[in-house]
């Protein structure tokens, strides 16, 4: 076979790939926010609940925890097709490394224009998300790239739970006709190509909210 004849099978993997990241990345960042919020609240209960999700999901390894949710959950009853898992346990992951980073970002948003806020007798809610979501977003940019970058890499491991995604084509077609330079050169390269477009994405947004007035530079920017 020539390279050209292994390109069908590959970007058909490929379109899963991409599928599952997207999918990871967006409900990744819901959870997020959600937790990295909940991590600054005055209400220990809900900030306990939000740290014990952190903690439970970074200090674990992403394949036992795929394992956990594909292998394990059915015997108690709790089941899911392989890409529902695959992209519940990429969220999960990737909101509880998110977290952290939009905790990170709401503290660094300078006490003062909380003090200012506060003076101004503005409910906690106006304040969030009309003073510090709006500069703390901004300063989350980078490191969400680094997750998105992160989560794509991730994907190559939902292949274990028999999902046909872009490593799996290749370990298939590998498997086949024993070409493994030429076959892991194209994925190196699938994958390489992928990143491009997240991270390309990723500054573009970056750019319109450091250029947008409903989005104004932190002080300390």
């Amino acid at each position: 076979m020539t390279w050209t004849q292994y390109l069908a099978p590959l970007l058909k993997g490929a379109q899963v790939t991409v599928m599952i990241s997207l999918a990871s990345i967006t409900l990744g960042a819901i959870l997020a926010f959600v937790a990295g919020i909940a991590r600054t609240s005055s209400n220990r209960i809900v900030s306990g609940i939000a740290f014990v999700y952190i903690v439970l999901f970074r200090g674990t390894p992403l394949l036992v925890q795929l394992f956990w949710f594909y292998y394990a959950l059915p015997l108690i009853g709790i089941s899911f097709d392989p890409i529902t898992t695959g992209i519940m346990t990429l969220s999960l992951l990737t909101g509880a490394f998110g977290a952290e980073v939009v905790r990170g970002a709401l503290l660094a948003v300078p006490h003062t224009q909380l003090e200012a806020a506060r003076a101004l007798n503005f409910s906690k809610s106006y304040t969030l998300w009309h003073i510090s979501m709006p500069q703390a977003i901004i300063e989350m940019m980078p490191p969400f790239g680094n997750l998105a970058i992160q989560n794509l890499k991730d994907t190559a491991l939902v292949s274990l739970i028999s999902i046909a995604d872009l490593t799996f084509q290749a370990q298939s077609m590998r498997n086949i006709t024993l070409d493994s330079a030429t076959v892991y050169t194209l994925t190196l390269l699938g994958y390489f190509i992928i990143a491009l477009c997240l991270m390309l994405i990723v500054r573009f947004i970056e750019m319109k909210l450091r250029r947008g007035p409903a989005f104004p530079r932190s002080a300390h920017s």
